[in-house]
């Protein structure tokens, strides 16, 4: 339950910043940008609405102006300041597992490894950066995981896990 929450708080905080750099924006233009569908936007702001974040005038048939409140300021900086609050959390999270594993891996006797996950992750550049300072350099080779001779460490989700090289392959 609590991801649901953080999810939708994240949502609003998203909603909040565009409606105050684009009061007058189309509800389809808000969908596009939080990558949801236009009902759901609509129902974010009949949410906001209802809170006392945001008041709604009409200026034309087809178009509305969106004011954020001193309420609705107010939660956008604390939905900003939670964000911030998890993101450091997960921050550390990610660090210590990575020189945990990252320790692992040298004791076994290897001085590099591969990263893997989605690329456009911002923990993979965590445990990019935890390789430099730990010493350990990152290999990209174009060969299956495992058959490198090097251990891979890989992100799934929020969640690093290793994988060692088969007998023998060690690089």
């Amino acid at each position: 339950m609590e991801e649901k929450e953080e999810t939708g708080g994240l949502r609003e905080l998203e909603l909040l910043e565009a409606l105050a750099e684009n009061p007058e924006a189309r509800q389809v233009d808000l969908a596009t940008r939080l990558g949801v569908a236009v009902g759901t936007v609509n129902w974010l702001l009949k949410r906001l609405t209802s809170k006392g974040y945001v008041k709604v005038k009409r200026i034309g048939q087809w178009r509305w102006h969106y004011l954020l409140t001193p309420r609705g300021l107010a939660e956008k900086t604390e939905l900003t300041r939670q964000y911030v609050r998890h993101s450091m959390c997960l921050y550390r999270q990610i660090r210590q597992e990575a020189r945990q594993l990252l320790n692992t891996v040298v004791k076994g006797g290897y001085d590099r490894v591969r990263l893997e996950g989605n690329p456009d992750s911002d923990l993979l550049d965590i445990c990019s950066l935890t390789c430099l300072e730990q010493k350990i350099a990152v290999v990209n080779l174009r060969e299956p995981a495992g058959q490198d001779g090097v251990p891979v460490l890989r992100l799934v989700e929020q969640e690093l896990v290793i994988e060692w090289p088969k007998e023998g392959e060690n690089g």
